[in-house]
């Protein structure tokens, strides 16, 4: 479960202090899936990467499965993430001197599974990327380095996925089988999926919806 407390996130704007999230409380249970939406700047974005431990609020905490966030310092954060989460990143993040399939295997590698290999070919192949294994990020296209990181974080079969417009770059009917993917993960592993999208297909696919609006919680 993931527990969002009083979360205030606040940065310095022209000598004040601009006020992005405003006392933010929720809920997410294990398995669920949740749909973030909102006009752009409502703060979604920055809500998922305090959610997943990306950043950290001005005040308040994340606690997921008991874990307080807030008492671990940037190298716990990392190594929790590392066993626990996913991300999908709305600009890639891909390491450009990796080809495809090394970018996807690299988080296996550092967890020490010793299938990293057959696992990145079997996610790669999955989001229909089998013809691109040896390619670098400078030699894709934006939805096929999209698709890369999806397969990243699907190969990893975190306990929890989060992803900032996990569609935005992709076409109609690619969109739409990474939609299938999405929640097949669920399904399959009992992923709690978090998602920050314009999408209404995928939000309309999702359990439930939080709606925010200058960075406050108006539905839950």
């Amino acid at each position: 479960m993931i527990r969002a407390e009083n979360l205030q996130k606040t940065v310095p704007m022209g000598g004040r202090e601009l006020e992005i999230l405003k006392g933010i409380n929720l809920e997410i249970k294990s398995g669920e899936t949740v749909a973030v939406v909102g006009a752009s700047g409502s703060g979604k974005s920055t809500l998922l990467g305090l959610l997943a431990g990306l950043d950290e609020p001005s005040t308040g905490r994340v606690v997921i499965g008991g874990t307080d966030l807030s008492a671990l310092d940037e190298d716990g954060r990392a190594a929790f993430r590392a066993e626990n989460v996913g991300f999908v990143f709305q600009s890639f993040q891909l390491l450009p001197a990796l080809t495809a399939l090394e970018n996807v295997m690299l988080p296996l590698e550092l967890k020490g599974q010793q299938d990293a290999l057959s696992q990145a070919e079997h996610f790669l192949q999955r989001v229909e990327l089998a013809q691109r294994l040896d390619h670098y990020p400078r030699q894709l296209s934006g939805g096929e380095q999209q698709r890369v990181a999806i397969a990243r974080a699907f190969a990893a079969r975190p306990e929890i996925l989060f992803a900032d417009e996990p569609t935005g770059n992709l076409d109609s009917r690619t969109g739409e089988h990474i939609i299938e993917l999405l929640f097949q993960l669920n399904q399959e592993h009992g992923t709690t999926l978090v998602l920050v999208t314009h999408d209404l297909k995928l939000a309309e696919r999702c359990q439930r919806r939080l709606q925010l609006e200058a960075g406050e919680l108006v539905v839950t």
